[in-house]
């Protein structure tokens, strides 16, 4: 004879469980809010500090329309494109050819007088500030400044607190401006930078949580602490929501590891490795994952040129496979393939994407059965498209049948993307 659960009270075994369950569920949406809202720049390009002026965006844009126009024929068939893809990148190096800059204080800079930093930290915090107000910044920008260890902490401090001095002096902080902090290798390290920012907001004026930063990884210590454990993870829920990136650092980490110049590449194993664990750690967050960059320039004959862009192709579309979308750039020739292969990711993938997706929301039956989480993905797949350009949201909703609204729901964006056109 079936009982089928006579005599349990299932709603007061629920009520116990609510209980039992109830920190639990407190500390999992605190530690995992989702996906952060907004755009996330495909790049981040390092400038160091002075070198950068109020039009260097401008510049970068001329200088890498400039390399395509020179080696046009070469980039066409290293993309083995028909005009279409090239033309496209070609409008986003005019219109918009640096998503997010970095003024560089740290390795990029190198170790100067006191006096010397202290003039290019002013004159670079006066050049951004002239570049918001007119318009030609980059949408996302900031600083990178000498990390929280001994032998220059006094001097990341004394950097930090000049650079934000100068650019809200005569306007405010922008909303996608973050600081970077290099070489951590202790959660300490972390909460110190947290506390730091409190005390500047409240010397500068500034909202409460206005100046966030992002984690740079670049230390073994910083993947494994001695314990064992994973403090990148830690680190994430040191920075009480301030985080909004963890950017792994090719050079420094191979080295700290004992990889051979010649052998430090985004691919090597120990570079994968430290990824895995920067993206595990990062799941659920809101903490958005940026890959590092490769040396190797495309400047020289145009073999050296072609050798150089073929590599960069290659390694922009591996990070992109792997679920890293962003990464670094160093040299203007870089931009037209780092949009090249970021466009040739989006639009290859479109038709399939937004098929797969049209089917799950019209629950019809198909070759491949999707669960949730895939159409949160495919959805967030087709946003990115669209926040580069490498999409236009008319595209997108005839293929899905969505409009941006309904989109940005499946993807479980807390706002609707604004994209770059």
């Amino acid at each position: 004879m079936e009982r089928h659960g006579a005599g349990l009270d299932l709603a007061g075994l629920v009520d116990e469980l609510d209980e039992r369950l109830a920190d639990v569920d407190v500390a999992l949406a605190h530690h995992y809010p989702g996906e952060r809202a907004g755009r996330q720049p495909v790049h981040t390009v390092y400038v160091p500090a002075d070198r950068f002026h109020a039009g260097l965006v401008a510049d970068h844009g001329a200088a890498a329309l400039a390399v395509t126009d020179e080696h046009e024929g070469l980039l066409l068939r290293l993309l083995d494109d028909d005009g279409d893809l090239l033309a496209r990148v070609r409008e986003k190096l005019a219109r918009e050819p640096v998503e997010d800059l970095r003024i560089d204080f740290e390795d990029g800079y190198g170790t100067r007088s006191d006096e010397e930093e202290d003039g290019d930290v002013r004159r670079a915090a006066s050049g951004l500030r002239a570049a918001l107000d007119a318009g030609t910044a980059a949408p996302f920008t900031g600083i990178r400044f000498k990390g929280f260890e001994a032998p220059t902490r006094s001097r990341g401090l004394r950097t930090l607190t000049l650079f934000l001095a100068g650019l809200v002096e005569d306007g405010p902080l922008p909303d996608t401006f973050v600081v970077t902090l290099p070489k951590v290798t202790a959660v300490e390290q972390v909460e110190a930078l947290v506390h730091v920012a409190a005390r500047l907001e409240s010397g500068l004026g500034l909202d409460d949580g206005a100046l966030r930063f992002e984690i740079q990884v670049e230390t073994p210590q910083s993947i494994l602490g001695p314990d064992g454990s994973a403090l990148v993870a830690r680190m994430v829920h040191a920075s009480g929501g301030r985080c909004t990136g963890l950017h792994y650092g090719t050079y420094d980490y191979s080295a700290f590891c004992g990889i051979a110049a010649a052998h430090q590449s985004l691919e090597h194993p120990v570079a994968d490795h430290a990824k895995a664990v920067m993206q595990a750690a990062a799941a659920g967050t809101g903490v958005r994952l940026s890959d590092g960059s490769t040396n190797v320039l495309p400047v020289g004959t145009p073999d050296e040129v072609a050798a150089a862009w073929a590599n960069h192709l290659r390694l922009v579309r591996r990070s992109l496979a792997r679920g890293y979308y962003q990464g670094w750039d160093l040299h203007p020739a870089q931009l037209p393939t780092r949009f090249a292969a970021t466009f040739g990711f989006y639009r290859d993938g479109l038709a399939s994407a937004a098929g797969r997706l049209r089917t799950y929301v019209e629950r019809r039956d198909s070759g491949v059965l999707d669960e949730p989480a895939t159409a949160r993905a495919l959805a967030d797949f087709l946003l990115r498209g669209i926040d580069c350009g490498a999409l236009s949201q008319t595209e997108v909703s005839e293929g899905t049948g969505l409009d941006a609204h309904r989109l940005a729901g499946l993807a479980h964006r807390a706002k609707e993307t604004g994209g770059s056109g």
